[in-house]
């Protein structure tokens, strides 16, 4: 996994990727120090790590961030080799400074006070809100990712599963400094929370379905889905399990009110069709977005 990317200097794809680690940043600081920090809750990395040690010895948790972030790259680069382009770097030093300011400009008290439950939600989106621009820019948010990643060097257990196994440790160790159940609780919450927004920051808000059916009227329906929904499919033709007869199976994509539409249409001609909706995280192609204009825009 490579976290270098080239973009040309000064070009249209470079100032996006930097105007998106430069805002995920701020959005993350504003999590950690608004929301995240003000309640001792610790969701993992290496700020996970700063909130605590900040609650215990009153350390400042942007320098105490950058300065496990700095050895942690220097270990990563010696032994899994040049992964961690400049952007990523970039990302570091940014979330950290946004994190030194707002400590200096608005200190360490709750934005919502007496709302411990209310501020780890908030928190959770936010951090996944920066941390899929962050993503979305080809950079890492670096910290426990690279220990994760070294881990995986000499342990076979998958980069996703060390990467939730660091990270519990992480909110462990806030459960053992501060002696409070809640804590690591609201932790994990706030864990769960940032990787769906940032699957949702990185994958987009879909409303599309994907649908396989199963009918002896399939012509009917062919025709409902490419004459009034103005949609493509695909006819794949099967066998019966249990009777062993020749199926026709569609295969479509269409979106949510179409899927109604559909479904009651289906119904009517025949109400013992079988069908499968599957959501569809995401569509290119003819009728949907174009494989060409996502790959230009990454």
């Amino acid at each position: 996994m490579s976290f270098i990317t080239e973009e040309k200097l000064f070009s249209a794809k470079w100032f996006k990727a930097y105007l998106l680690i430069v805002i995920g940043t701020f959005i993350m600081g504003v999590a950690y120090i608004y929301f995240i920090n003000p309640y001792k809750f610790a969701p993992g990395g290496v700020y996970g790590i700063a909130i605590v040690l900040h609650h215990l010895f009153n350390f400042p948790i942007g320098l105490l961030g950058i300065s496990m972030d700095i050895p942690l790259t220097i270990l990563g680069f010696w032994i899994l080799g040049p992964r961690f382009g400049i952007k990523t770097i970039v990302g570091m030093v940014l979330l950290s400074a946004w994190i030194s300011l707002l400590e200096y400009v608005h200190g360490y008290a709750p934005f919502v006070p007496n709302q411990p439950l209310l501020s780890a939600l908030y928190g959770g989106v936010l951090i996944g809100i920066g941390l899929g621009m962050v993503f979305k820019s080809r950079a890492t948010s670096g910290g426990s990712d690279i220990i994760a990643m070294i881990l995986a060097k000499y342990i076979h257990i998958s980069l996703g599963q060390l990467m939730i196994l660091v990270d519990s440790s992480i909110v462990l160790l806030s459960w053992i400094a501060f002696k409070d159940p809640l804590i690591p609780l609201i932790s994990w919450i706030i864990i769960f929370i940032t990787g769906k927004v940032v699957d949702v920051v990185i994958e987009g808000v879909d409303y599309d379905k994907t649908l396989i059916i199963i009918s002896d009227k399939h012509e009917a329906i062919r025709n409902k889905i490419v004459d009034d929904l103005k949609r493509g499919g695909t006819f794949v033709k099967g066998e019966g399990m249990y009777h062993g007869k020749e199926k026709t199976i569609i295969y479509t994509v269409v979106n949510r009110r179409e899927l109604t539409i559909l479904q009651s249409y289906i119904h009517s001609v025949d109400p013992n069709a079988f069908l499968t909706v599957i959501n569809a995280n995401e569509v290119l192609g003819d009728g949907f977005r174009s494989l060409k204009e996502k790959v230009s825009t990454n």
